[in-house]
């Protein structure tokens, strides 16, 4: 166990252990295990004595084929082998929070709320982000309905700028001696 306390998880810790898989964001067992500060076989126990609490949207088992696409975008050493002997359980946003009432320890509860408000800053992001894309198609459609007034725009500004620059005749009165 890493012995981390709460405290020591902060919010790039947590995201840097959520994962796309199946088109979802989940956690791993072993990454939650070592959050919790238990063995990852506890946890998996756990989970298997309560599975009617995990239908298939809260956890499933990673597939061979998902473990070695998972592996494989996380450079990894041979001797390490991601600490996984076994197909990982993979935990979504309600798997996560259901696990705290599995565990039921303070820690779990601890981490676990600090699990979700991470969700919760991910999800506002996504708004956020969603705003400003929107924005930037509307701004892209305006730049694109200008574009060739700016190309001309531009077109003459370099003729201008290309232009070799004669003397002209001074204007205005003339005194003559």
């Amino acid at each position: 166990m890493s012995g981390l306390r709460p405290l020591d998880l902060n919010d790039h810790t947590i995201t840097e252990k959520i994962y796309f898989i199946r088109g979802q964001k989940v956690m791993l067992d072993r990454d939650l295990a070592e959050m919790y500060d238990v063995p990852t076989k506890a946890l998996k126990q756990a989970v298997k004595r309560n599975i009617e609490r995990f239908p298939e949207d809260f956890m499933f088992e990673m597939s061979k084929k998902e473990f070695e696409n998972w592996r494989s975008q996380i450079v990894t050493s041979n001797s390490d082998n991601m600490g996984l002997r076994y197909m990982p359980f993979c935990f979504t946003e309600h798997g996560v929070l259901m696990l705290s009432s599995v565990l039921k320890s303070k820690r779990a509860v601890q981490v676990n709320i600090q699990i979700m408000r991470v969700y919760a800053k991910m999800r506002e992001l996504l708004v956020t982000h969603k705003d400003i894309l929107l924005k930037l198609e509307v701004l892209e459609k305006k730049v694109y309905k200008n574009e060739e007034d700016i190309s001309i725009v531009f077109n003459h500004l370099k003729q201008l700028i290309a232009q070799p620059k004669t003397r002209k005749e001074r204007i205005g009165f003339k005194k003559e001696w």
